[in-house]
Order: structure tokens, then C-alpha cells, then sequence
């Protein structure tokens, strides 16, 4: 059985997430979205809030080998837990891959049995994060194909409260 990890902080979840989630989900039996809760960081979103989102896409999507999860700590150890054998990464420009290219050494260091496969972000995703998301939205910007459109109006409920 191939077992994959797509984590992130997904502080909120982009249009941009969905493209590689759908894009890696036909690769695995089972792929896990798993929200990294990291206490060094003020998120805009809880963890459940987050994964609440993502369990949003994964029915409105029909994702049916998807499956969500939240995770502190070291992603090797995690997906150690699960016991998948591959780690879910997209690419954006070319700083997301010397990132990812060090954060992959790493990883391999701590356990050389998971390997990271990348998938590179859609030409329209490509300038896309979710702190431009925030940011668009904190000024009363238009998100509209940005965020899945199911949690478009909770995210934007929560940036304007702030």
C-alpha cells in the first residue's frame, strides 16, 4: 500500500494546496493532509479550525483515499506513524525548491526510508500562498478563486474580525 503525507500549516488552505492535493491523491492508496501545529507560531486559524477546512475539501472534492490529520513535532515521525513512505510537496518558484531541497536532506537524515516526492504549483497557482490570501483579505480584497469556494466565507469572516 503507498501511504503519502501532504503537510503544511494551511493558515488557510489555497486553491493552490487543492491543485497538488489533487494532483497527488491519484498516486496513493492512502494520502494523509496533515496540518502541522507548531506552538513558535501565532496561526490566524486553529489547528481543528484548519483541518475542519480541510476535511471540507477533501468531501466537497470526493476525495475518497484522503484523509486528514495534525501533527507536532518531526514530519519523519509522523509519517513513520501512519506509516507512510513518501512526503507531498509543492513548488512554486525556484526559492520553494532550495527550501525544500534542505528541509528534504534533513529528512532524509532523520529516517532515509521516506522519500519526498514534489509536485510543481499550476502557472495560475504559482504566485499563490496563503499569506497573500490573508493579506487580500485583511484589506477587504476579493479572494474569490484563491481559497476553495465551501470555506471562502469563514476565512474572510475571520480576517476581518481581526
Amino acid at each position: 500500500m503507498k501511504i503519502g503525507v501532504y503537510p503544511g500549516s494551511f493558515d488557510p488552505f489555497t486553491v493552490g494546496h487543492l491543485d497538488v492535493l489533487k494532483n497527488a491523491a491519484p498516486l496513493f492508496d492512502k494520502l494523509y493532509v496533515a496540518v502541522l501545529y507548531n506552538a513558535g507560531k501565532s496561526a490566524t486559524f486553529s489547528v481543528d479550525d484548519r483541518v475542519d477546512m480541510i476535511n471540507r475539501v477533501i468531501e466537497h472534492e470526493h476525495l475518497e483515499n484522503v484523509h486528514s490529520g495534525r501533527f507536532d513535532g518531526l514530519l519523519v515521525d509522523y509519517a513513520s506513524k501512519v506509516g507512510a513512505e513518501f512526503i507531498i510537496r509543492g513548488l512554486r518558484a525556484t526559492s520553494d525548491f532550495e527550501y525544500e531541497f534542505q528541509i528534504d536532506a534533513v529528512n532524509r537524515h532523520l529516517n532515509s526510508k521516506v522519500k519526498t516526492v514534489y509536485f510543481m504549483a499550476s502557472p495560475a497557482h504559482s504566485f499563490l500562498s496563503s499569506s497573500n490570501v490573508k493579506e487580500i483579505c485583511c484589506y477587504d480584497g476579493n479572494i474569490e478563486g484563491l481559497v476553495p469556494q465551501y470555506n471562502k466565507e469563514r476565512i474572510c469572516e475571520r480576517l476581518i474580525r481581526q
